[in-house]
Parts: structure tokens; C-alpha cells; sequence
């Protein structure tokens, strides 16, 4: 892996990354192996049904991505292949996404990120393919 920043110069950076800052999305941990990123629930993540939109734990899992890829394993990196597959509804008022490296190769990486809430409930598992640029 790179060099792993601390969490400070991370937050730092990442504070660039606005649609996922200015949505709430924070950077909790950062370890040589994963990181750790979470959102508090709001009225503004909410959808017409009352329920968490799905586009609030995608922007979650793939600001997690973002910063184990950018910050830890190769900067600068590009998404090239993401999937996303919603497990549950979240229940409480937090969600954390915590990614990890499963395989950094020369050109590419792949990270896992399981979302969950506050109550311990899975709630999606995000599979990122990055480019390393």
C-alpha cells in the first residue's frame, strides 16, 4: 500500500471532495487496511417515501472508496467498475461505510465497502474496480 496519511491530512484533502462533504459524509478512521466513513441522517436524505435515498449510501460507499484508493493504496485513482447491492433499509440515525483493499495489482485495485447503520444492520455492499492513473 502507500503511504497512509493520518487522519487530519486526509480530512484535509478529502474536504475538496464536496458533493459527499457538503452532503454530511466524514472521514471517522484510517488504517493502513481500510478506512472507516460515516453520515448522521438528516430530513435531507430522505426520499418521497419517508425512506433513506438510495443515492446517500451510494455517495457514502464511494466517498469510503475514494479515500482508501486516493489516500491510502495510489493517488490519483479513478473509478472504473462500481456495483452496489442494497441489503436492508437502515434503521437509527448514522450510517458508517468501511472499505478495504481485497486486491491492489499494478494498474488496477479492488475495494470492498460494507455499509451499516448505527443498529449493527447490514445495509449495502459496494464493490469498486479503480484505475490507478
Amino acid at each position: 500500500m502507500g503511504n497512509v496519511k493520518n487522519l487530519e491530512e486526509m480530512r484535509e484533502f478529502f474536504r475538496n471532495d464536496r458533493f459527499a462533504t457538503d452532503n454530511g459524509m466524514v472521514i471517522d478512521e484510517v488504517a493502513e487496511d481500510h478506512v472507516i466513513c460515516s453520515v448522521v441522517l438528516g430530513p435531507g436524505h430522505k426520499n418521497a417515501n419517508g425512506g433513506i435515498m438510495g443515492g446517500v449510501i451510494f455517495t457514502l460507499a464511494d466517498f469510503a472508496f475514494a479515500v482508501l484508493a486516493n489516500g491510502i493504496i495510489h493517488n490519483p485513482t479513478v473509478a472504473q467498475q462500481v456495483s452496489i447491492n442494497y441489503l436492508g433499509a437502515p434503521k437509527g440515525e448514522k450510517l458508517f461505510a468501511k472499505a478495504t483493499c481485497r486486491k491492489s495489482g499494478r494498474s488496477s485495485t479492488i475495494i470492498n465497502v460494507d455499509v451499516s447503520d448505527e443498529t449493527g444492520r447490514d445495509v449495502a455492499l459496494f464493490v469498486g474496480t479503480g484505475f490507478k492513473l
